[in-house]
C-alpha cells in the first residue's frame, strides 16, 4: 500500500496514513450533519499508530463533546479532519474527503440512520444500516 496523504481545506494541516485503512462508513448523526453541513459524513477507521501529522500540528484543535468521540479540525480553516475515541486515542476515523487521492476503500455500512436528514434520503445502496452506532 502506498502512503495516503491528505490535509485540511487551507492546507495548513497535512498528514499521512502509513497502513491500509481498516473499514469505512457513513455516519448520519446530527453532530456529523452539523459538522459537515451535509446529510452524513464518510470516514475510514485507521490502523493504530498509522496517522502522522507532517505539517501544522499546532493548528489541529479538538471539540470534545461529553458523550462522544472528539472531533479534530483545523483551527485556521475549520476543516474537519478526524474523530478520536476519548478513551483510546489510537481509535481514529479520518474523513474520506480529506485524502488527496482515492483512499482505496468504500463505505460498507451506515450508522445512526435514525437521525438521517429528511431533506437527504438515504440511497438504496445495499449497505448495512444501523439505527444507532454499529455494535
Amino acid at each position: 500500500m502506498a502512503t495516503l496523504k491528505g490535509g485540511c481545506l487551507c492546507g495548513g494541516v497535512r498528514f499521512e496514513v502509513t497502513e491500509p485503512l481498516v473499514v469505512a462508513s457513513y455516519c448520519h448523526c446530527t453532530r456529523c450533519q452539523r459538522r459537515t453541513g451535509g446529510g452524513s459524513s464518510a470516514q475510514a477507521r485507521i490502523a493504530p499508530g498509522s496517522l502522522h501529522v507532517t505539517h501544522g500540528e499546532d493548528l489541529v484543535q479538538s471539540y470534545d463533546p461529553p458523550d462522544g468521540f472528539s472531533k479534530l479540525f483545523c483551527a485556521s480553516c475549520g476543516g474537519a479532519l478526524w474523530s478520536r475515541n476519548p478513551v483510546d486515542h489510537e481509535m481514529i476515523s479520518i474523513r474520506l474527503g480529506t485524502f488527496d487521492t482515492d483512499p482505496g476503500i468504500r463505505p460498507s455500512y451506515r450508522q445512526f440512520v435514525t437521525y438521517a436528514a429528511p431533506w437527504e434520503p438515504i440511497p438504496d445502496d445495499g449497505l448495512e444500516r444501523f439505527p444507532e452506532r454499529k455494535p
